[in-house]
């Protein structure tokens, strides 16, 4: 399928993909994927991130994670404050070679300033940890998100991409475990969805009330991929959501 890289308009919503080149693994362990979902964190920000805010934001961070089970997170509100949002975070899913987004575009070149902050600081954490040199990613590529249907639609489907990593072919072949599929997808913290089902694994990364109310709170976002684990992939144009 040829692709055709939309507009990017201030105060719409985008599907966006990012992929290593040669479809690399990138996250090879939990520490990639931490620092990956960090990555979204701290560069969404229009500002210049000094080393010294980096590494308070990073503590920070970590300090989250470890008071997110029902305790609060510290002062990180206020850093929040602070940043000048290229754009709204509203999904996140990380798989081992590439990473998916729903974000909404607040600044004129938001997501592209975004991805490019993203993709540089991650490679440059990569090559250096992995002993590389070159290119990590390919160009991204963006779905404008036109209506209620395809809104609804990539936020089950970004969601429910991790399937791939304990069934592979899944969306071909179906689901041969549902329960322990669902299961899966509810404790693992690659991705948004724990955070949408009130976990707070880590909150401060995304803006979870457009999607909330329009999914019907934590209730219906479990609904949604519950009847997507049970209908497999059967929703309606699919192709224009995947990139992949």
């Amino acid at each position: 399928m040829s692709y055709i890289k939309p507009l990017l308009v201030n105060d719409e919503i985008y599907h966006v993909v990012s992929r290593a080149v040669g479809d690399t693994v990138i996250f090879v362990d939990e520490s990639d994927f931490y620092r990956g979902i960090f990555s979204i964190y701290e560069f969404n920000n229009s500002k210049k991130v000094e080393i010294w805010e980096r590494r308070r934001a990073r503590n920070r961070f970590k300090k989250q994670e470890r008071e997110s089970v029902g305790r609060p997170t510290s002062h990180l509100s206020e850093y929040i404050d602070e940043r000048d949002k290229l754009v709204d975070v509203l999904a996140f899913s990380f798989m081992p070679n590439h990473l998916h987004l729903i974000v909404k575009q607040l600044e004129d070149n938001g997501i592209t300033e975004f991805m490019k902050k993203v993709n540089g600081g991650y490679a440059k954490y990569f090559n250096k940890k992995y002993q590389r040199m070159g290119h990590l990613f390919n160009k991204f590529r963006a779905v404008h998100i036109k209506d209620d249907d395809q809104l609804r639609n990539a936020f089950l489907y970004v969601h429910a991409n991790l399937i791939s990593i304990i069934e592979p072919g899944w969306k071909e072949k179906g689901i041969k475990n549902p329960k322990k599929v669902k299961e899966f997808l509810e404790n693992n913290k690659r991705h948004s969805y724990v955070d949408y089902l009130g976990k707070k694994t880590f909150p401060s990364v995304t803006q979870r009330d457009f999607f909330l109310e329009f999914m019907g709170g934590p209730v219906g976002c479990r609904a949604g991929i519950d009847g997507w684990i049970k209908n497999k992939n059967k929703l309606p144009d699919l192709e224009k959501l995947a990139l992949e």
